[in-house]
């Protein structure tokens, strides 16, 4: 058994004796703590001004619906309500630039909108906001388009 004791002594001692020739591995560099989103970043000021064309009340002929984009914030995102003809819950609006496009994101979330998308496309030739209408409670997608609504006193 002392043996035995002495055999596993002088294992781990050549095993610990090994280890001292290896090199000591170079130091691993810190992992930054701050994590930037480039998605999050401001728009080029070239881009924040083709967005602002997004501003103002937009109207889907077809029922009467709303969006009104009241102002573009540094990050993209924009301030919005929608009508039903009652406000809805706006919980998320985006405006972003894709290949040349001006792109509009808006999620409804509030009783019979649980979830509900628009993913627009801002044509400035016929100054229309068009694209899909996801309807999660149907689970259909519609193709729809928002015509600018003028004021009556200009």
């Amino acid at each position: 058994m002392q043996t035995f004791r002495h055999a596993l002594t002088a294992l781990a001692l050549a095993l610990v004796l090994a280890g001292c020739d290896q090199p000591t591995p170079a130091p691993v560099p810190p992992v930054p703590t701050q994590v930037t989103n480039p998605a999050s970043a401001a728009p080029p000021a070239a881009t924040t001004g083709e967005l602002a064309k997004l501003k103002g009340r937009w109207l889907r002929p077809d029922g009467g619906y709303v969006i009104e984009i009241k102002d573009l914030l540094p990050d993209g995102k924009l301030s919005a309500a929608y009508f039903n003809p009652r406000s809805i819950n706006v919980s998320q609006a985006e405006a972003s630039k894709n290949a040349g496009a001006v792109k509009v994101f808006i999620e409804l979330r509030d009783q019979n909108y649980p979830g509900a998308t628009y993913n627009l496309t801002y044509d400035p030739e016929h100054d229309i906001l068009a694209g899909a209408y996801f309807q999660p409670l149907a689970g259909e997608t519609y193709q729809v388009q928002f015509e600018r609504m003028k004021d009556e006193g200009k």
